[in-house]
């Protein structure tokens, strides 16, 4: 596995201004690693708790929820993928962004298939990972645009925009940060079809590709649809793209 120098591409930058005061979990099975990443996004605003493998991120989430998880995908015990699975399972909806030294398209499929929100190839710039956890942080509660209904209704369910809860007959649907920011993002402009270039761009998924899209659409009609092979509410246009019809 790489070590923490070729892991981070670069060190001891600047903290950004206007940081937020959100708690992050970081697991991953190298020290070096932990440390360089614990000192950054600590410089940066961040609360910061970490882990060396699953069994002890578990004991962690025992006694806090953090607002994000930044995972290593290699690890002794139960990996990345799997805890991250385990985790959705559990209705853990916080955002999660895996880190890997596999950053081949297919792999990074792989981490959304399992409900991670990013995925990023080791190795990287500590200011992107700080800058893609403030974008997921900021779209795991973002605020609706002027005239958009705070509800949707989606058959016998409701999404509420503002904190982005999906409710159904039996209470709350559990939604990964992705699949809320999606529905967010249709919800906003119901009846208007959006190509796959247009939702990854709002979800920063641009980098990984449409099929990205794909996926997260399909982890989302599970959750609001009656059928997903039949989707009513979220629709496929062929040759556009895919477009939210609420109603009853």
């Amino acid at each position: 596995m790489p070590g923490a120098r070729t892991a981070l591409k670069a060190t001891g930058v600047q903290p950004l201004e206007e940081e937020p005061v959100s708690h992050v979990l970081v697991v991953d099975d190298d020290p070096r690693l932990r440390r360089l990443l614990h000192r950054y996004l600590f410089e940066n605003g961040f609360r910061i708790s970490v882990a060396a493998h699953a069994a002890e991120a578990r004991q962690t989430l025992n006694g806090i929820q953090p607002d994000a998880i930044v995972l290593d995908v290699n690890m002794p015990g139960q990996d990345g993928l799997d805890f991250t699975r385990s985790l959705r399972a559990e209705g853990m909806d916080m955002p999660i962004i895996l880190l890997t030294a596999r950053g081949e398209p297919e792999d990074r499929i792989t981490g959304l298939e399992a409900g991670a929100d990013d995925y990023l190839g080791k190795p990287f710039e500590p200011r992107e990972l700080l800058l893609r956890l403030k974008a997921h942080l900021r779209r795991h509660q973002p605020a609706p645009s002027p005239g958009t209904p705070r509800i949707v209704r989606l058959g016998d369910k409701e999404f509420d925009l503002e904190r982005l809860l999906l409710h159904g007959p039996g209470g709350n649907i559990h939604l990964t940060g992705g699949e809320a920011a999606l529905l967010a993002v249709l919800s906003r402009r119901p009846g208007e079809v959006f190509t796959r270039e247009e939702i990854a761009t709002a979800l920063d998924m641009l980098e990984i590709g449409e099929r990205a899209v794909d996926v997260q659409v399909t982890r989302l009609r599970r959750c609001i649809e009656t059928d997903p092979r039949e989707p009513r509410f979220l629709q496929t246009v062929r040759g556009r793209g895919y477009v939210l019809k609420p109603g009853l």
